[in-house]
């Protein structure tokens, strides 16, 4: 699998970090979890092919996390040449199908009807779907809202996990257990915890209950760049540590 940072960042608009997008290639899967606001220029700024999408996962309904969705639907439309005729899976937690249709009466039938084939797939804490032969997409729920969820990326024996939005958990660290890779939200440094973010040594104790291979953080709120997440993490868990940066590219294997 590649993984590839389109956004890094958070509700707070920032010169250097577009809202949380993350974009997975694995085997005929192009996946992206989450589409916050920023991230079709971005992709392409980064020439990322996201015309060629096949699934969206959004973890939450935070704006920050699905606000580009209708710009997403709509481009491939009217934004690509020739326009979109091959199917896109939207997978979210439950409600979403409810949400969609809202966005629906706001902005046109299109949402729903985009003019191409739109499955939208809700998903439970504890489902796990195939995405396409040898990939799957597993998911768990996270101390964050109510319908908060964690995603596994799991091809060719590697699993990616993604936590989206959480606080600590030791339920979330037992699910992702030996994860190759860890993709794990850093909102806030330790002066400024609260309870439904991590901090940098909140994430290092996650990747190391979780033994985790390798440790990357994301969504950072600009506090965080005030002091040396990677580094804070690093001092609470033995894996390698990387504080993301938008474009940043990461490729995984299993552990052989």
């Amino acid at each position: 699998m590649e993984l590839v940072v389109l956004g890094s960042g958070t509700v707070a608009p920032s010169a250097s970090r577009t809202a949380p997008a993350h974009w997975i290639e694995a085997g005929p899967v192009r996946l992206l979890l989450d589409c916050g606001a920023g991230t079709l220029h971005r992709a392409a700024t980064l020439a990322i092919p996201w015309s060629e999408v096949t699934h969206v996962a959004l973890t939450h309904f935070h704006v920050d996390h699905w606000g580009e969705l209708p710009h997403l639907l709509f481009a491939q439309k009217w934004g690509t040449e020739p326009a979109r005729t091959a199917p896109l899976t939207l997978l979210g937690p439950v409600g979403l199908q409810a949400r969609l249709t809202l966005l629906a009466a706001a902005f046109g039938d299109w949402v729903l009807e985009p003019g191409y084939p739109l499955e939208i797939v809700e998903i439970a804490s504890g489902e796990r779907t195939t995405l396409a032969d040898d990939v799957t997409l597993e998911a768990h729920a996270t101390p964050h809202t109510e319908e908060s969820l964690a995603y596994a990326v799991g091809h060719g024996g590697s699993r990616l996990v993604y936590t989206g939005d959480t606080g600590p958990s030791a339920e979330l660290a037992t699910w992702a257990t030996d994860c190759d890779l860890l993709l794990a939200e850093c909102s806030l440094p330790a002066d400024r915890a609260i309870a439904i973010h991590l901090t940098p040594e909140q994430a290092g104790a996650l990747a190391r209950e979780a033994r985790a291979r390798r440790l990357v953080l994301t969504h950072f709120y600009p506090p965080i760049e005030t002091v040396q997440p990677a580094a804070l993490a690093a001092a609470h868990c033995p894996c390698p540590v990387v504080a993301a940066r938008d474009g940043d590219r990461f490729f995984i294997e299993a552990e052989t």
